[in-house]
């Protein structure tokens, strides 16, 4: 991977950061900007991440042997780099006759890659015993700095997992290993929530979206390719994001700073019939899981200190009834991430694996945890209900 190195701060720089933050401060952040307010150096390492995140990487630079897409900007590029695509990644598994689900290859995970280096036969295949197979569609990425810096704490409170409060809903937080620094922490990030942290985000999508393997997964992913032919498949040593010496920085450093750094989508024109349907959103107990406002804890950066986070998502495991059947890290098969809906209006297709073509097909789809909201949306109005669509067409 060519990496620019991080510069002193010259005038240019400077300049460049200032008349960022002055443009930012005049109007909201378009879609793929950083957020408003940035000093010279973070909207440099912002800059330098975003580079990372589009360069299409090469099998020289450690691409593959097994892989899904060749640069991240592949994948999260709508509506600007940083967003989704209908690009679907692909998931197996094997539920036995007790009906519990295991990964085929327990030190693999479920993800199968969709292509390979052409040589030495590489190709992952799904085996035969695979009995549940999923696809899942990419997540935006913009305002991830803001989600990242939300306390464990807060999403702990949110949680009800004995379903105390008998309203039928019983989120829960994720508790992951977050492999940068050892701690266990709250998941937030992936439909899963495996990911608590952006480095480690950024690091396990870089070893299994492209086969390129850091510190904190050294491994290359081989389901079914035995040792001897992976020495053949893959002949750089591990680990290949290695830092880079002018810098000391990976790879996935700065694709965490491009995710921290990148603003959220400003919201819509707001007007009567939005607020009304605001109103309907919560009257009908969408806000039970799509909580409307977080905020982010003490921080010395101004840009994270006690900052609301209008995101609308409790960013807890629920069983919903979208599940894709494959169990990962804190979450069972049928539980996901309540998905944010802050810049709902920019992304289709919807759900976990893109089925949705529509807002209201999404919810129609809902169901289990979720059933009391969807029958109270079912039971709506002809013009409470296109209130509702207006409101969630605004974010």
């Amino acid at each position: 991977m060519m990496r620019r190195h991080l510069p002193s701060l010259l005038v240019s720089l400077v300049f460049a950061g200032v008349l960022a933050g002055a443009l930012a401060a005049q109007s909201p952040p378009a879609p793929g900007d950083p957020l408003p307010g940035l000093t010279p150096v973070e909207f440099e390492l912002f800059s330098m991440g975003q580079d990372d995140f589009l360069e299409v990487e090469e099998v020289e630079e450690g691409l593959g042997p097994a892989f899904n897409g060749t640069s991240c900007g592949g994948c999260h590029n709508v509506p600007a780099v940083g967003g989704i695509s209908p690009v679907a990644e692909l998931r197996a598994g094997v539920v036995d006759a007790e009906g519990v689900y295991r990964d085929i290859d327990p030190a693999s995970g479920s993800l199968f890659q969709l292509f390979s280096i052409p040589t030495h036969g590489c190709q992952i295949r799904i085996p035969p015993e695979a009995n549940v197979i999923a696809r899942r569609v990419p997540i935006p990425l913009f305002g991830a700095g803001l989600v990242e810096a939300i306390p464990d704490d807060t999403l702990i409170a949110l949680a009800d997992p004995l379903d105390l409060d008998r309203d039928g809903v019983s989120g829960r937080a994720g508790l992951v290993e977050d492999l940068a620094t050892g701690e266990v922490r709250v998941g937030r990030f992936g439909w899963k929530s495996q990911h608590a942290t952006l480095i480690a985000f950024g690091a396990d999508a870089y070893r299994n979206e492209m086969g390129i393997t850091s510190d904190l997964f050294p491994e290359e992913q081989s389901h079914g390719i035995p040792p001897e032919l992976m020495r053949l498949c893959d002949p750089l040593p591990d680990p290949e994001d290695a830092p880079e010496p002018g810098t000391g920085r990976r790879g996935i450093d700065n694709f965490a700073s491009f995710m921290q750094f990148l603003a959220p989508i400003a919201r819509g024109p707001v007007d009567d019939q939005v607020l009304m349907g605001q109103q309907v959103f919560d009257d009908v107990g969408c806000d039970t899981c799509h909580v409307p406002m977080l905020q982010t804890g003490a921080s010395s950066n101004p840009l994270f200190h006690q900052r609301p986070v209008p995101l609308y998502s409790d960013l807890l495991l629920h069983d919903v009834g979208t599940g894709d059947g494959i169990g990962q890290a804190p979450a069972a098969p049928n539980e996901v991430r309540t998905p944010a809906l802050w810049g709902l209006r920019f992304r289709r297709p919807l759900l976990h694996d893109g089925r949705a073509a529509t807002v209201s097909d999404a919810i129609e789809a809902h169901a289990a945890e979720a059933a009391g909201a969807r029958a109270a949306y079912d039971g709506l109005d002809p013009s409470s209900r296109a209130a509702l669509l207006a409101f969630l067409g605004s974010l």
